[in-house]
């Protein structure tokens, strides 16, 4: 079972690795001047976001649903969440290795190409839909119901075997 202490802390490090990624999106490019301070956060960037993901997986496999072997349930009711992180993950990727190979050697022109662009703004759309989806279902796994037995899991089970 869940306790309320132990989930506010992981719900508070989810929100903080969030706010991370929210922040350097939001004043990277103030750094492009300093293309090394600005790979460093970059790097780290997608560490929060892995750490983001493995956290998730985490909380999935701590469920009762998850233990009674109702796996299934648990994809189909975050699937949303699960691709848009694996996507976000590798559009933010692709994106800090195309912008430091852009502008390592050339970080005082301002660079962007029509690739370059079309990456960027898909990238911080991904963003947006990850910060939404993530922090409902990090919210959503806080539910009791995940983590005993009810009538509801009891229902699911049977729709399961039949």
């Amino acid at each position: 079972m869940l306790q309320t202490s132990s989930y506010s802390l992981v719900l508070t490090l989810q929100f903080l690795l969030l706010f991370y990624d929210l922040f350097v999106n939001s004043f990277s490019e103030l750094l492009r001047t300093a293309p090394v301070i600005q790979l460093v956060l970059f790097i780290i960037q997608d560490i929060a976001i892995l750490f983001n993901v493995i956290i998730i997986f985490l909380m999935f496999f701590n469920t009762f649903v998850f233990q009674a072997g109702l796996v299934n349930l648990l994809f189909h009711k975050f699937k949303g969440t699960m691709v848009l992180s694996a996507a976000y993950l590798a559009l933010s990727i692709f994106f800090h290795v195309w912008i430091m190979n852009v502008r390592w050697r050339n970080s005082n022109y301002f660079v962007w190409t029509g690739g370059l662009q079309a990456l960027f703004v898909f990238q911080r759309l991904a963003a947006v839909l990850y910060y939404y989806f993530y922090k409902r279902t990090a919210v959503h796994l806080g539910d009791p119901r995940f983590y005993q037995d009810s009538l509801w899991l009891r229902k699911e089970f049977a729709q399961v075997q039949s």
